[in-house]
């Protein structure tokens, strides 16, 4: 890879990881955040919810199936950036400190550690690497979406190689017509020499038809 897509990868890898590190260890926040939520009227789930939208962005509370098609249907709609956590488990979290911290670093793990490592993994190999979020299910397990395509370069690679294929089967196709043309030219020209030959014999018995020979 040239040095401006280097580049490029480590801008993306900064853009994703640089939020949730300037939130990470905000847990003070969080705890003034509870400790004040019945004075503005929240339950703790409220005011964790908010907390965590303050920490990772697109956070949504929402049951996700672990089947391909709900993952899919949900993965479509990610940015990169997003966060789903089940109701029951927000619940969990929300009022126990414990959970809190297993299931924040699972998702701090996405974004500090996986989305940079997998983003130089793919890129090694001409591919980009696209995250999708993290979605935490009712059974407690935690599915990291992300996806690939791609590089402009390996498309343009792929492009060139493609085409080179096409012309040369056209070149083939071309070449192998010509040996057809030039087959059918030479039988073409030995039936019109045999067809002259035929003509010429014909010609000579006919100009002795009708002549006696007599013996002396």
């Amino acid at each position: 890879m040239n040095i401006v897509g280097m580049g490029a990868v480590y801008s993306a890898m900064y853009q994703h990881t640089a939020k949730v590190q300037n939130t990470a260890t905000d847990k003070t926040s969080f705890s003034h955040q509870l400790q004040n939520a019945g004075s503005v009227g929240k339950t703790e789930i409220e005011a964790y919810a908010d907390y965590l939208k303050s920490k990772y962005g697109n956070v949504s509370i929402q049951s996700v199936g672990r089947d391909q098609a709900s993952l899919d249907r949900v993965g479509r709609g990610m940015s990169g950036s997003d966060v789903i956590i089940a109701p029951n488990i927000l619940e969990q979290m929300a009022t126990d400190s414990d959970k809190a911290a297993y299931y924040e670093n699972k998702i701090d793990y996405y974004f500090n550690t996986a989305i940079p490592r997998d983003t130089l993994a793919f890129a090694s190999k001409g591919l980009v690497y696209e995250p999708g979020g993290v979605v935490v299910h009712e059974d407690g397990t935690v599915t990291y979406i992300s996806g690939c395509s791609d590089s402009p370069e390996r498309v343009a690679a792929v492009e060139a190689e493609h085409k080179a294929k096409r012309e040369a089967e056209a070149k083939m196709r071309e070449e192998s017509l010509e040996r057809s043309r030039e087959a059918a030219e030479e039988q073409k020209q030995v039936r019109e020499y045999y067809y002259k030959k035929e003509l010429s014999i014909e010609s000579i018995y006919s100009s002795f038809a009708g002549v006696n020979l007599r013996v002396q």
